[in-house]
């Protein structure tokens, strides 16, 4: 149980995998269920999130998010709180097809956006600054006058602009920070100095040994 002296600890979750991440299928905002090794995933994952102890789980809600958090939910009986603003980057004309297709018909955009560009994903869709703003306002406002651990389940593009943004890295840079697997996570801890608080990296990708990413935020 946390003390009002307790750190910081922010646990942002990737969903476990579905068929459109096997396919290479831009999922953006599509509502794409987990598939049975997702599901095993995600599983395995709470097993060892469960020992955190986490105080809170905040989802997207996204269907693959919640299927995700629901494991963690079931051992440490806590309630899935909903957020919408924990959402994959909205894919726009990109969503539900492949990286293939999306290269064929905007292969300038698709390039300079897997390459760390801030344009708009998909045309239509969300720049990496909007899914940064969107997420970042909502894991400041859940951890003001807060101690203890609370875990985000989110998406692979999602936690890269929230790591790139909270850590204070230009945007052109965000590229650096590799992308998590499928029910993997990265822990964000905040430390107090006489001067503020200051956000560090613990953990990323943490949860298995390396594996390959697929989804909307993985270049390939």
């Amino acid at each position: 149980m946390s003390t009002p002296d307790s750190p910081i600890r922010v646990v942002l979750w990737r969903h476990g995998q579905t068929d459109w991440n096997v396919e290479n299928r831009f999922q953006g905002h599509s509502d794409i269920p987990l598939n049975k090794v997702g599901h095993y995933q995600a599983s395995e994952a709470a097993k060892v999130l469960a020992a955190l102890r986490p105080d809170r789980i905040i989802s997207s809600d996204l269907i693959r998010a919640q299927e995700t958090a629901a494991p963690l939910a079931g051992l440490t009986d806590i309630k899935i709180e909903i957020n919408p603003n924990l959402r994959e980057t909205d894919g726009g004309l990109w969503e539900g097809k492949l990286a293939s297709e999306n290269r064929a018909t905007h292969g300038e955009l698709f390039a300079n956006w897997y390459e760390g560009g801030d344009e708009p994903a998909g045309v239509t869709g969300e720049r990496r600054s909007d899914v940064a703003k969107r997420a970042v306002a909502v894991i400041e406002k859940e951890t003001t006058n807060f101690s203890g651990t609370i875990v985000f389940v989110t998406h692979g593009g999602t936690v890269r602009s929230v790591l790139g943004s909270i850590l204070k890295l230009p945007i052109a840079q965000w590229g650096v920070i590799g992308g998590l697997s499928n029910a993997c996570w990265s822990i964000l801890e905040l430390t107090k100095h006489h001067t503020g608080s200051r956000w560090y990296l613990a953990e990323h990708n943490a949860g298995s040994l390396p594996e390959p990413v697929f989804g909307d935020d993985a270049v390939n």
